[in-house]
């Protein structure tokens, strides 16, 4: 099992767009998000909701079971911030991910992870490069197998 690539915007730093970087390994949401819900600090309340762009993830369960809880999944309806992933544990707090498109090169990548470390955390514009032709003509392909999916 590979560690979780993650990280937080350091704690007390302030309030941020963005609390953190995640850089999973794969497009396939039911296989990544359970490593990300137990990489999570213990501080942490139970996460119970989930807000993805859908378009990222090969698949996209309304629902999974993480640790013997189930976590609702709901898609994004923000253009704003297509790479995003917001956490939810109601009445108890909200944390807003970037989402590290799994194909990125290692060193794009660790330098969007970085950027949490920051001053200002990771909330800067143009923080993503323009979507890649490889990441394009994976969506596209998805739209032509799943019609009904957004992409």
């Amino acid at each position: 099992m590979h560690p979780v690539r993650l990280r937080l915007t350091p704690a007390g730093s302030g309030p941020h767009r963005i609390d953190g970087a995640w850089w999973p390994r794969s497009d396939d949401l039911t296989a990544e998000l359970p490593g990300l819900i137990g990489a999570l600090p213990h501080s942490w309340p139970q996460i119970a909701h989930v807000t993805v762009n859908a378009a990222m993830w090969s698949a996209f369960p309304g629902r999974l079971l993480v640790a013997n809880q189930v976590i609702q999944l709901h898609r994004s309806t923000s253009r704003h911030a297509p790479n995003t992933l917001c956490l939810l544990a109601p009445g108890r707090g909200r944390w807003d991910l970037l989402v590290v498109p799994p194909e990125t090169d290692r060193a794009e990548a660790l330098r969007l992870l970085a950027t949490t470390a920051g001053p200002i955390g990771p909330a800067r514009p143009g923080l993503f490069p323009p979507t890649s032709a490889r990441s394009a003509a994976r969506s596209a392909a998805r739209r032509r197998t799943n019609p009904g999916r957004p992409a």
